[in-house]
């Protein structure tokens, strides 16, 4: 009798995906640290959107989004022009809610094979 395999759990898949996005976010919050970044926030939740990490350097207020993908093609593509915008309201909420008044900028970090970090300063445009 052949020995049949599980199917595949969905739910153990997403946590597993969930705390690699965890292990991510902290990694990239930490190399920021190190890069003398402030880090003002974390997995911030607005009503218009999230932003995985809010920074600060000087007078620019940035979001940074995480990708944990292979590539960077794969991490660019993973950002749709909706997501883009949802995160630009939320900064710009955040902004608004600190009374900052300087420059706006929107990042992307991606967290490639055995943990190479690749920042994109300036990734898109807050419009």
């Amino acid at each position: 009798m052949a020995r049949s395999r599980p199917l595949p759990d969905d739910t153990s898949s997403r946590k597993r995906a969930e705390k690699a996005g965890r292990r991510a976010e902290t990694l990239c919050a930490f190399w920021l640290r190190l890069k003398g970044y402030r880090i003002l926030a974390t997995r911030y939740k607005s009503p218009v959107g999230e932003i995985d990490i809010i920074a600060k350097r000087g007078n620019i207020l940035i979001a940074v989004e995480v990708k944990n993908r292979t590539d960077r093609a794969t991490a660019l593509h993973a950002i749709t022009p909706k997501q883009q915008n949802r995160i630009a309201r939320a900064l710009e909420a955040y902004a608004g809610n600190i009374g900052h008044a300087g420059d706006l900028r929107l990042d992307l970090m991606i967290v490639g094979r055995w943990g190479r970090l690749e920042h994109l300063s300036n990734a898109w445009q807050v419009s």
